[in-house]
């Protein structure tokens, strides 16, 4: 039987990966590989073959929720996907498995050896979750907990706004505040995360469920 896979990702060069992969792992099988660029043309093709499998980076689709994944899957039971991304969230994350147990992840930078298991697994009707998200996954409570007990309801808004790549001079200027009154507030986030820069609060922010991976500037 021929297994249809469908790649849904903007990057060239992660097509070509995922491709090559694709065929080394079903190197003794048969497989047809397409290429979609939006949630229209995903659809058309599960249309067409609602038993595949999807590779996905959700951050650079156009699927405005989780909740509208979620409901592409559903319509699509036989579907298998796999979430491949730079980043997501734990709260996304958890609310995916939750929902539907088709779901594999296999974050960018996750060793190639966990890419292609998740490929195989996906491809048998089986989830593989890749070491890295198990252990944010593990690690999300204790995270949660310090994020959400220890910044204040100010904090965490700013924390947002720096995830949106906004300058505390922008920052200031919507919340109708002094450029030094967030610059404090910003040091206070950094002390409290235990983080040095931007990038890292961001990141923190993306685990801890405090921003949706839709609202990562970096």
């Amino acid at each position: 039987m021929k297994t249809n896979i469908i790649i849904y990702d903007r990057q060239d060069i992660t097509r070509l990966g995922m491709e090559a992969l694709i065929k080394l792992c079903l190197r003794h099988g048969l497989y047809r590989i397409s290429f979609v660029d939006t949630k229209k043309e995903l659809l058309a093709e599960l249309a067409d073959n609602p038993d595949s499998l999807v590779v996905i980076d959700y951050t650079l689709s156009d699927f405005n929720s989780v909740d509208g994944l979620l409901n592409v899957s559903a319509r699509f039971q036989n579907t298998c996907w796999i979430l491949f991304s730079e980043d997501l969230s734990i709260r996304f994350m958890k609310k995916i498995m939750l929902c539907n147990t088709l779901f594999s992840v296999a974050l960018k930078n996750a060793d190639l050896v966990e890419i292609e298991t998740a490929i195989t697994c996906a491809c048998n009707k089986k989830t593989y979750i890749c070491s890295q998200v198990r252990n944010l996954m593990l690690m999300s409570e204790t995270e949660n907990s310090k994020g959400e007990n220890v910044l204040t309801a100010t904090e965490k808004e700013i924390l947002k706004e720096i995830a949106w790549g906004r300058t505390a001079k922008e920052v200031a200027a919507a919340r109708n505040i002094s450029v030094y009154t967030v610059i404090t507030h910003r040091k206070n986030i950094y002390r409290k995360l235990d983080v040095n820069n931007s990038q890292e609060a961001s990141r923190y922010a993306l685990r801890a469920g405090i921003i949706d991976a839709s609202d990562y500037y970096i």
